[in-house]
C-alpha cells in the first residue's frame, strides 16, 4: 500500500489553467451559474446514495458533507433517486416481496427500490422534506458544483396514480394486464416483479413524463439527469423531452447505456457509461494479458464513439458493489491502480457513496445500511487525483480532450500513455503484475506527482500493482 501525499503546490506550478473569475456572494462562494460543457472538461462525478450515505439517511446529513466532497475535485453530484417508493410489490432483501415476510419487524426494514417509483413529483419522507432537498441543492450551488438528478423513464412503481387513472399509460399483456419489464433479447421478465413497464406509444404518457421532469428544472433548479436504463426508452422520445429540457436552461445528461446513437447531435445526452471500460478493469486486475485488453477496449471506443462523446469511467457504482462486490472484492491488489487509471484515461471519473472511505461491504440495497466514515487508503488518492484532474488541461475529458498517446514498452505487463493538451503534459506508467519492475523513464523532466520529487532517472522502479503519476509543464 503506497503512501500518498498530497502537494497543491506542484499542482499550481505546474498547471497554468486558471479558473475564471467569479461574482462572489457575501458567503465568498462562487455565485450560481447554469452549467456550461466547458465546466465538465475537468469533472469529477459523485454518486450519493442518501439512504446509506448517513446514519440518518438524509438530505442534511449528505449536505453537510459537501464542501468535504469538493476536495475530492467533484463538479457534478448525481443524487440517487429521491421520490417516494412504492409500498405495493415492494422489493425486500433476499428477492421476495416485504409483504410475504411474517415477521413484521423484519417486514418493516424493507425499504424498497429508490426504482420504483410512485410519484415523480414528490421527495421520499425518509430524505426528509423538499425544502430539505432545495438547501442540498443550494449548499451544491455555493460550492461550484452542479446537481443532477437519478430519473426512472422505463417503469414506475405499482402505487403510482397513472395505474388506475391512465393505465393505457403502461405495456400490457394479452389478458389487458399491466406488466413488469421484458427484457427484449429473450421476451421474459427482466426479475423488477416490483415497477410496472411504460407504454412508449402512449403520447399522452410521453407529455407528461416530459413534465414532471420539467418541474424539477424549472421549479427547483436541477442541472440535468442520470437516465435509468435509457437505452430501454424510444430514441425520439429523448430527443424530443431533452430539447424541451434545455430550452429552460442548459443541463448535463446522463444515460444508462453505453449506446453511440445516444450522444449523437446537440439535443441528446452528453455522457454515457463506459460499460465495458468497466468490465475490462475487472479483467485488468486478474494480471493476464491487462494492457493488451486496455489497448483493444480503447481502439474499440474510438471506432464506434465520436471524438466529443464522453464516457463515464468507473471501479463501482451503486449496482456494482451492491450485487457484484466491492471495490477490493473485485479488483484486489490492483484496486488503486485501476482507480489512478480511470482518472487519467479520457472521459469522466466517477466517485461512488464509500469508494472514499474504502468502503468494504456491499451496501444492502433494500434496507437501511451505512457506508464508513474513516479516511483511509482512497480518500488521500483520490484527493490527489481530483486535484490533478481539475487542473491540469491535459487530463481534460470531455468535448475537447486532451491528446492520448500510447508509450511502448518492452514488458507486456506496463501499461504507459501520455495525456497532453494546451503545452501540458501528463504521463502515467502502471505496473500490471504481482513482479517489481523496472521501466525506461519516458519523461526524464517530469516530476513525480506523488512524492514531488523530480525524476531525472532514465529508470524507474514499479512495485507490484504500482503505478506513477509524471507531471511536466
Amino acid at each position: 500500500m503506497r503512501k500518498i501525499s498530497l502537494i497543491l503546490a506542484l499542482v499550481f506550478a505546474f498547471t497554468s489553467c486558471k479558473q475564471p473569475a467569479k461574482t462572489t456572494e457575501p458567503t465568498n462562494q462562487p455565485s450560481y451559474t447554469p452549467i456550461q460543457m466547458a465546466d465538465m472538461e475537468n469533472a469529477v462525478i459523485y454518486e450519493v446514495n442518501i439512504r446509506q450515505y448517513s446514519e440518518s439517511g438524509t438530505f442534511k446529513a449528505f449536505s453537510k458533507d459537501i464542501p468535504e466532497l469538493k476536495k475530492l475535485g467533484v463538479k457534478i453530484i448525481w443524487v440517487m433517486p429521491i421520490f417516494p417508493i412504492s409500498e405495493t410489490k415492494r422489493k425486500a432483501t433476499g428477492g421476495d416481496f416485504a409483504y410475504l415476510l411474517e415477521d413484521e419487524q423484519e417486514r418493516n426494514k424493507m425499504l424498497g427500490s429508490y426504482y420504483a417509483v410512485s410519484d415523480f413529483t414528490k421527495v421520499n419522507p425518509e430524505f426528509g422534506t423538499i425544502n430539505d432537498f432545495r438547501e442540498l441543492i443550494k449548499t451544491a450551488h455555493d460550492n461550484g458544483m452542479y446537481l443532477i438528478l437519478d430519473w426512472v423513464p422505463n417503469h414506475t412503481g405499482w402505487d403510482h396514480t397513472w395505474l388506475t387513472t391512465n393505465p393505457e399509460y403502461y405495456t400490457q399483456n394479452e389478458n389487458g394486464e399491466v406488466i413488469d419489464p421484458i427484457n427484449p433479447d429473450t421476451g421474459e421478465s427482466w426479475g423488477w416483479a416490483d415497477v410496472a413497464d411504460l407504454n412508449y406509444d402512449n403520447q399522452n404518457m410521453r407529455n407528461e413524463m416530459i413534465q414532471d421532469m420539467l418541474y424539477w428544472v424549472e421549479e427547483e433548479g436541477v442541472d440535468g439527469f442520470r437516465c435509468d436504463v435509457a437505452s430501454a426508452v424510444p430514441l425520439d422520445f429523448w430527443e424530443n423531452a431533452i430539447s424541451k429540457l434545455r430550452s429552460k436552461k442548459s443541463l448535463f445528461m446522463l444515460a444508462e447505456a453505453e449506446e453511440p446513437k445516444l450522444l449523437k447531435g446537440d439535443q441528446l445526452f452528453d455522457m454515457a457509461y463506459g460499460w465495458e471500460r468497466h468490465h475490462i478493469f475487472n479483467e485488468m486486475a486478474k494480471g493476464t494479458e491487462a494492457v493488451e485488453l486496455w489497448d483493444k477496449i480503447l481502439k474499440k471506443d474510438s471506432e464506434r464513439f465520436e471524438s466529443d462523446d464522453i464516457l463515464m469511467n468507473f471501479v463501482t457504482n451503486h449496482d456494482e458493489n451492491s450485487w457484484n462486490g466491492t471495490v477490493r472484492e473485485r479488483m484486489g491488489e490492483a484496486s488503486e491502480l485501476l482507480t489512478a487509471l480511470s482518472f487519467l484515461v479520457p472521459g469522466m471519473p466517477l466517485i461512488y457513496s464509500g469508494q472514499e472511505y474504502d468502503l468494504d461491504h456491499r451496501l444492502l440495497f433494500f434496507e437501511k445500511d451505512q457506508i464508513p466514515h474513516t479516511k483511509k487508503t482512497m480518500w488521500p488518492l483520490l484527493e490527489q487525483l481530483g486535484q490533478l484532474k481539475n487542473l491540469n488541461p491535459a487530463l481534460h475529458g470531455g468535448k475537447n480532450a486532451g491528446a492520448y498517446k500510447k508509450i511502448h514498452q518492452e514488458n507486456p505487463n506496463i501499461l504507459s500513455f501520455k495525456r497532453e493538451k494546451g503545452g501540458h503534459t501528463v504521463t502515467f506508467l502502471g505496473n500490471f503484475s504481482s513482479e517489481t519492475i523496472q521501466v525506461k523513464n519516458p519523461s526524464i523532466k517530469a516530476i513525480d506527482y506523488a512524492s514531488g520529487a523530480v525524476e531525472p532517472a532514465e529508470i524507474l522502479t514499479l512495485n507490484p500493482w504500482g503505478f506513477r503519476i509524471l507531471v511536466e509543464k
